[in-house]
């Protein structure tokens, strides 16, 4: 921390620096509450959509051997991004994802390749989502523990060190009044008894 100087300049930065620091404090604390929760709710969402993926896996493990059939007639083409603030942090969200689908013949293809490549779409689709939704958590993380870190360091060290510090130069300023007027109390002492000698 920074060296203390007993003055009272430095007396009144160091009050403004405690100042903004308490002020600050309360506005810190809630927005790492709010980036918990927020982590929280990601991961939660996160659960939800693994279990769907799972569940949309398990619910074709019965036609698995007609897959092998299923040319490749979807193809990711693009995925398009915005960006959004969440609990004032920076982080991605899908604007836009453009599959190409090769032309078929419905005629010359079994029935359930138009269902298949919407569900293809929508396996692939599920799959961005959750990445993206753990680059977000990854994003919501990061903020939070920069504010944890913030947090502590006002609350265990800056805070508590100015607070130590305003106490000791009241201290001194206060010592070196009464040293002052107890110098200036024997100064007048002698000068009266040099006039009662003269």
């Amino acid at each position: 921390m920074a060296q203390i100087h007993y003055n009272k300049t430095f007396l009144i930065q160091i009050n403004k620096d405690l100042a903004v620091r308490r002020n600050a404090l309360p506005i810190l604390q809630s927005k790492e509450a709010a980036l918990r929760a927020e982590a929280r709710r990601i991961r939660s969402k996160m659960n939800e959509m693994d279990k769907e993926i799972t569940s949309m896996f398990e619910s074709l493990s019965g036609i698995k051997r007609l897959w092998s059939e299923f040319p490749d007639f979807v193809r990711l083409e693009k995925v398009t991004f915005k960006e959004k603030k969440l609990a004032s942090v920076k982080v991605p969200e899908i604007d836009e994802v453009v599959f190409h689908t090769e032309p078929f013949s419905l005629f010359g293809h079994p029935a359930w390749f138009v269902p298949g490549v919407e569900l293809i779409k929508q396996v692939i689709r599920l799959k961005i989502e959750r990445l993206v939704m753990e680059k977000v958590l990854e994003n919501v993380e990061y903020a939070r523990r920069k504010t944890t870190q913030k947090v502590n360091l006002y609350e265990k060290v800056q805070i508590p060190f100015f607070e130590d510090a305003v106490r000791r130069i009241k201290r001194f300023l206060e010592d070196e009044e009464n040293l002052s007027k107890a110098s200036q109390k024997v100064i007048k002492k002698r000068m009266e008894q040099e006039m009662v000698f003269v």
